[in-house]
């Protein structure tokens, strides 16, 4: 089912971005810079182990389905992360001091659509395949 996933992927529409950063703590000049950019997402699978990789103007990040693993986030926040493919869908959790942010993309009409929840703080963002 990862294999749905694989190609890349440009961002096409975002809603409550800035809510959700201003959620996870990013200051008000890198939520500015972050909101400007369209990330492109180039995924990959190899065997077991699906690869993310964001790359933007603003900064590039690169991340591995394994077990637990140190991430420094795009935001520059230090998390422990997992990522996993649950039911179809591609789940990467991010603890930082006692707080939990998940990212669950799945597949909608052939489009990954990105969810990016911190308590209240809900983010939709869509993509479409670019190749």
């Amino acid at each position: 089912m990862a294999d749905a996933f694989v190609g890349i992927w440009k961002l096409l529409d975002s809603k409550n971005f800035n809510d959700y950063m201003k959620s996870v703590g990013v200051g008000f000049a890198t939520r500015q810079a972050a909101n400007m950019t369209k990330p492109t997402t180039i995924i990959k699978v190899n065997g077991d182990t699906i690869t993310i990789k964001s790359q933007s103007t603003f900064k590039s990040t690169e991340i591995q389905s394994s077990s637990e693993f140190n991430e420094t986030t795009a935001d520059d926040r230090k998390v422990k992360s997992v990522v996993t493919l649950d039911a179809g869908k591609l789940v990467h959790m991010q603890k930082q001091n006692g707080q939990e942010t998940t990212l669950v993309q799945e597949l909608v009409d052939g489009k990954p659509i990105l969810t990016l929840t911190h308590g209240s703080a809900v983010c939709t963002r869509t993509y479409e395949k670019e190749a």
